[in-house]
């Protein structure tokens, strides 16, 4: 009995020494890892041709349109893995600021306005390789909500518009826009490397497909029609590279 009780140190000991000889699991099921870094989004957009809806000379703005710039803003995420293969990302982060500039016939105005875009998302995401690899390449779908606020119209807008429909006379009308909320599919695709067990360095690039219709309602005086109605249809179909810092805990 002595005899067996002296080897359990031993086999202890053996057990310590193996579990620090065993690779690091940097990503195995059950892990949690948050990512902060860098959203960068390039809109491929187009749009619709500006329309007054009623009043004096309803219709189309023929050749009117709009662009909408590149953002940047800081992203964060946290993935929880299911399993050591499958995991789940919320894609967070502060509002990027777009601007949207006009383009064809009403290239003129410059930029027409200003909006933030809130966008989080839910990707369901496929890593290759396993636990214990330096390098996981993965790819992913999801969906994302879209909805925007702080939205500003540029007073060389404003006034331009009031021209416009006033036949040209001087106006002082002021005139605010209204952005659509909708929900968005998400294409994912990336790369993971692992420094150690629990910092990384990831690089991912997404295809989100976003529409929004814009209303603008612009009030004239009452003999140019009074409150009259706009719209146009934007889509941003954004191309966001996201380049972080990940800590698994």
């Amino acid at each position: 009995m002595q005899k067996h009780i002296s080897f359990l140190p031993k086999i202890a000991a053996l057990s310590v020494m193996a579990a620090f000889a065993a690779p690091a699991m940097a990503q195995s099921a059950g892990s949690n890892i948050v990512n902060v870094g860098w959203f960068h989004l390039a809109p491929q957009d187009s749009s619709d041709v500006l329309t007054k809806n009623d009043g004096p000379g309803a219709g189309p703005i023929a050749g009117s349109g709009s662009t909408v710039s590149n953002a940047d803003t800081l992203g964060v995420a946290f993935t929880h893995f299911f399993t050591d293969n499958f995991a789940l990302t919320a894609d967070l982060g502060i509002p990027p600021t777009f601007n949207l500039n006009g383009s064809g016939t009403i290239a003129g105005v410059g930029q027409i306005g200003s909006a933030k875009q809130w966008s989080p998302a839910i990707v369901a995401k496929w890593y290759f390789g396993d636990a214990n690899s330096k390098f996981r390449p993965f790819v992913g779908a999801g969906v994302s909500y879209v909805w925007y606020d702080s939205i500003q119209l540029n007073d060389g807008f404003q006034r331009a518009l009031s021209s416009k429909y006033t036949g040209g006379a001087l106006s002082t009308a002021s005139s605010t826009a209204n952005l659509s909320s909708s929900w968005a599919p998400v294409l994912n695709l990336g790369a993971t490397y692992n420094i150690d067990q629990n910092w990384s360095l990831s690089l991912s690039v997404s295809y989100v497909a976003i529409k929004t219709n814009a209303d603008i309602t612009t009030n004239l005086p009452a003999a140019a029609g009074g409150t009259t109605h706009s719209s146009t249809s934007l889509t941003i179909n954004p191309i966001v590279s996201f380049l972080s810092v990940g800590y698994k805990f």
